[in-house]
């Protein structure tokens, strides 16, 4: 998996007061878990724009002005209400023996068959949770639908890895090809005005060509049966 690399500072105090000015200086407070103890940095919020303004996934490396580097991946974020500014990163430190559990996007390739039949690709899962050693961690799990008909679906167990693990239901469906509904609605009305005309065409049948039409009743035929 891609890494992003961002360049902080060490945070010697944590109160609102230095929270405060770091945000008015552009600056987003942040901390670093799963060490021995949680460390507190900043940086320019500009220095987060490629890893959270984005539908990828990517781990962090994290530079402090002491030199020191921490791998981690970014486990929340808070954003101001009204300006949607960053007010606040969580991050998780990575070690390479311990596993890590992650969002990763689903990448769908090919052209299915029930696409190129008139069905509609429907997403049902754009991103799935899984969990991994960090070097085991993909950029995106990817699926090839082009042998997908109209009908059939993508599930969780047919996609398994043995490099991680899904945090999600085996049943869980991934991605379908459904029928178009205008599709449905046309061949529904379609039918019915077929089924109209063959009634409309048996009630007022016409005779055959050179064939005498039907004779009037004579005169007189009703008083003479009465």
């Amino acid at each position: 998996m891609k890494s992003i690399t961002i360049n902080g500072s060490k945070r010697e105090s944590v109160g609102k007061k230095s929270t405060k000015a770091l945000r008015n200086a552009g600056q987003v407070p942040c901390v670093i878990y799963g060490g021995d103890t949680p460390l507190h940095f900043s940086a320019p919020e500009l220095a987060f724009s490629k890893l959270v303004y984005t539908s990828k996934a990517h781990t962090v490396v994290v530079t402090l002005d002491s030199g020191e580097k921490l791998d981690a991946v970014l486990q929340d974020i808070q954003f101001h209400p009204v300006t949607d500014r960053i007010l606040h990163i969580d991050f998780y430190q990575l070690f390479n023996d311990k596993p890590i559990a992650m969002n990763i996007p689903v990448n769908i390739v090919g052209n299915s068959i029930g696409v190129k039949m008139g069905g509609n690709l429907q997403k049902n899962q754009r991103k799935l949770r899984i969990k991994a050693l960090p070097t085991n961690l993909p950029d995106y799990i990817e699926i090839d639908i082009s042998k997908l008909e109209i009908g059939q679906r993508v599930y969780i167990r047919e996609i398994l890895n043995d490099s991680y693990t899904f945090l999600q239901p085996e049943s869980t469906v991934v991605c379908q090809i459904r029928r178009a509904r205008a599709g449905l609605v046309e061949a529904t009305l379609e039918d019915e005005d077929d089924e109209g005309s063959e009634e409309t065409g048996d009630s007022k049948e016409a005779p055959a060509d050179g064939a005498a039409a039907p004779a009037a009743p004579a005169e007189g035929a009703d008083d003479a049966a009465k």
